[in-house]
């Protein structure tokens, strides 16, 4: 009797933090890429050794190094619209690419610029231009994993705009932002720690 009420008294604390790490998952509605080893689940988590999977990205944007034979410096990023690739020159021929979501028709820009502030989790002031178009939007935005800038931001020259997260992963290798440049937000966090300021930023 006494093995069987440790038994059980053992089995009811060990479901605790199981159901606690499920429930936090679903309410705060905050995804994270899984390490290595974890299992990627759509439906609730059956234990805490799971995620919840809340989308999928098309395996040709995932991060990766490629061949790319440049005269640009290492440090360069090369932004191409067309292809939704960021390249950030490693030299010796190599980029590691990364996909992105870009501009959608009407907003396109291009130019040779320079990242002039880094920040994390940034806060978003949408611009009077935006606030035209789409006068629902907030005035200010205080950063965190609901803000749509993500992650991280990186910012562009004196444009309006940055490299930044997204809370809308879905939209990487799409057209659809007013024209700053999206990226998972694991990936602008890879790239926020490799990028320094001044660097030179080209976008085609």
């Amino acid at each position: 009797m006494v093995a069987k009420g440790a038994l059980a008294l053992l089995l009811s604390i060990s479901m605790l933090p199981v159901a606690s790490f499920a429930n936090g998952i679903q309410a705060n509605k905050v995804y994270y890429t899984p390490p290595p080893g974890m299992t990627l689940t759509k439906n609730t988590p059956r234990n805490s050794l799971q995620l919840q999977a809340s989308y999928q990205v098309n395996p040709a944007f995932l991060r990766q190094i490629v061949q790319y034979p440049t005269s640009e410096h290492s440090g360069t990023i090369v932004i191409n619209t067309g292809e939704h690739y960021l390249y950030f020159v490693l030299g010796d021929g190599r980029a590691l690419r990364y996909g992105i979501g870009v501009a959608k028709s009407g907003f396109e820009w291009n130019g040779v610029h320079q990242i002039t502030r880094k920040a994390e989790w940034p806060g978003w002031t949408p611009p009077a231009e935006m606030l035209q178009r789409r006068p629902d939007l907030p005035r200010h935005m205080e950063g965190g994993p609901n803000n749509p800038l993500g992650a991280r931001a990186m910012y562009i020259g004196s444009t309006l705009y940055r490299i930044h997260g997204t809370t809308e992963p879905w939209s990487i290798g799409l057209n659809v932002s007013s024209g700053c440049i999206r990226m998972t937000n694991t990936d602008v966090i890879d790239l926020y720690e490799r990028v320094k300021l001044n660097t030179k930023v080209i976008v085609l």
